[in-house]
């Protein structure tokens, strides 16, 4: 064969092999399908909670902008008794891919629920419940998927009775969203980091 159609094919080879995507995880296949899902399915929830804010938050000050988040908001956070969602972080060998799933339940169980609270005195919420409950439906799919053995860490909820007026509801709806929103993009990284995740050896089932 001529060299130069042999260097050309050995050429073209060698760039397939390179671009081909590498997926470094070993989760089983439908584990990671049902991850990506999840991910734009929480992406479409983080765009959509400016929209929710701006339509049931009318309270002059409370805006999703930092900047204007001030200590009394912090302090009305223990008042109303609003739960900080469980931290995230990307699994590893100590924060495990069984803790790390079972933490983003948690946290989509609490929002889901703060959210089915305040719908009882503000509407235009039931959209985003909606989303968190499509969203729960996949980590539980990820949790069968993967066998992981997932501990419930349900968060007990005080709200309904210590929203006395509109302003409480006002400043619980705004506190929700802003809390949901961090929660959000703490998901979408760990999410990123499960995609390419190698579950040790010992742990596969």
């Amino acid at each position: 064969m001529n060299p130069l159609i042999v260097a050309a094919l050995l050429h073209y080879f060698l760039v397939v092999v390179q671009s081909a995507p590498v997926s470094s995880s070993n989760l089983p296949p439908a584990f990671t399908q049902t991850s990506n899902r999840a991910k734009m399915l929480v992406e479409k929830i983080l765009r959509d909670i400016p929209t929710v804010h701006g339509a049931t938050v009318s309270t002059e000050g409370l805006t999703l902008d930092p900047s204007t988040q001030t200590t009394n908001l912090q302090m009305m956070v223990a008042s109303l008794g609003i739960p900080a969602a469980p931290v995230l972080k990307p699994p590893s060998e100590r924060f495990t891919l069984d803790i790390c799933v079972s933490r983003m339940s948690a946290g989509s169980r609490l929002y889901q629920g703060l959210l089915g609270v305040l719908s009882n005195s503000v509407s235009g919420l039931s959209d985003l419940q909606a989303d968190l409950r499509d969203l729960l439906t996949h980590l539980n799919k990820m949790e069968e998927e993967a066998q992981l053995e997932v501990v419930d860490q349900d968060l007990s909820l005080d709200l309904a009775r210590r929203l006395h007026g509109n302003y409480e509801v006002q400043v619980a709806v705004h506190l929700t969203l802003t809390q949901l929103r961090s929660f959000c993009h703490d998901l979408i990284r760990s999410l990123r980091a499960i995609a390419t995740y190698r579950r040790p050896a010992a742990a596969a089932r």
